[in-house]
């Protein structure tokens, strides 16, 4: 019998099959056009659009790295919104030490104390992330009950020492010069520092996909999502890799933090878990452990919630709500899910 008699066949998928893989991809264009109809004036669709890429993509930075962690470890971190809460203290910290280069005219040093903040924030966060992992987590791995009871309890603790080390009140933080104002295009007035936040949203998506698509240790973190037991019986320390992956999510965090806080200009403890029920919207949505299925979450999700607090407000405050369970009802494990919800 030739080698070709038994050579599997490869099937090509029907153009049903690729418009169902594909359909997700075209939420967003479309969610845009109709609030382009929907509001009818092209400037404020184009300053609310950008404004909504430019929220999608912050919550996407802090969503990133919980639903990896949620995908590889199984942990339900209800203190995940602990780490945006310091990474935005510290970075405030940090900002203010620097207050020469945030208020020189230099767009330069404007631009270098924000990464340095950024740097000083994902370095707290992740090693607060370790112990964290150690401390709190690690002890209740597969009891998702108590996951929830201690994660949260760590939330709590971590905005009292915040009380703490930064007092109680709400404290205002300032945008360095270059990123106040807006920049006009035609009619419409777009925040500079929307501009910027969308820029690095994107560069930290197209990273991760990078690292998790083309490196070993984003290959050794798809193939612990997808199956664990495999990964640790082919010789690799998953324990370890598990606290890798927690310490990034949690220096993402961070990260996410500092954002927030320049585009909201106010910080306060309760911040973290104030953006966590958008959070976990955009986790569920994309499904877990995807990071497109993330990204398009959070962009629907920013989207979504620009438009309607232009057109409804008092919708607004449910209409995220309304998207999450549109999109279950369609996809019951999300858009892109790694791994079946467990």
């Amino acid at each position: 019998m030739s080698s070709t008699a038994i050579r599997p066949k490869l099937v090509a998928a029907s153009p049903a099959e690729r418009l169902k893989s594909a359909a997700p991809l075209l939420l967003a264009p479309v969610l845009a056009g109709l609030g382009f109809a929907a509001i009818g004036d092209g400037a404020t669709w184009l300053t609310l659009t950008v404004a909504g890429l430019a929220m999608g993509l912050m919550i996407f930075i802090m969503a990133s790295g919980l639903t990896v962690v949620f995908g590889l470890m199984d942990v339900i971190n209800f203190g995940h919104g602990a780490f945006v809460s310091v990474g935005a203290f510290v970075g405030f910290t940090v900002l203010a030490w620097l207050a020469g280069w945030t208020q020189s005219p230099v767009v330069m040093l404007n631009l270098l104390a924000v990464f340095l903040a950024i740097l000083a924030s994902m370095a707290v966060t992740g090693g607060i992330g370790l112990m964290f992992e150690r401390v709190i987590v690690a002890p209740v791995y597969g009891h998702h009950l108590k996951q929830i009871l201690v994660t949260m309890g760590g939330l709590i603790v971590a905005q009292q020492l915040i009380h703490v080390i930064w007092g109680p009140d709400a404290i205002h933080l300032s945008r360095p010069p270059s990123l106040q104002g807006a920049v006009i295009f035609g009619e419409a007035a777009i925040e500079k520092y929307r501009l910027f936040a969308v820029a690095v949203g994107l560069v930290l998506f197209v990273g991760m996909r990078h690292v998790l698509r083309s490196t070993r240790i984003g290959l050794l973190v798809r193939a612990g999502v997808e199956n664990g037991e495999m990964v640790e019986a082919l010789g690799y320390r998953i324990r370890r890799l598990f606290l890798l992956v927690f310490m990034a999510g949690s220096a993402l965090a961070g990260l996410g933090g500092v954002m927030w806080g320049l585009y909201q200009e106010t910080i306060t403890a309760h911040m973290g878990s104030e953006i966590m029920v958008l959070v976990f919207v955009v986790v569920i949505i994309g499904g877990l452990g995807s990071i497109e299925g993330c990204f398009i979450g959070a962009l629907l999700v920013g989207l979504l919630s620009n438009y309607m607090a232009f057109l409804a407000p008092k919708v607004a405050l449910v209409s995220t709500i309304a998207l999450m369970v549109g999109v279950l009802m369609w996809r019951p494990q999300g858009l892109y899910p790694v791994v079946k919800a467990k």
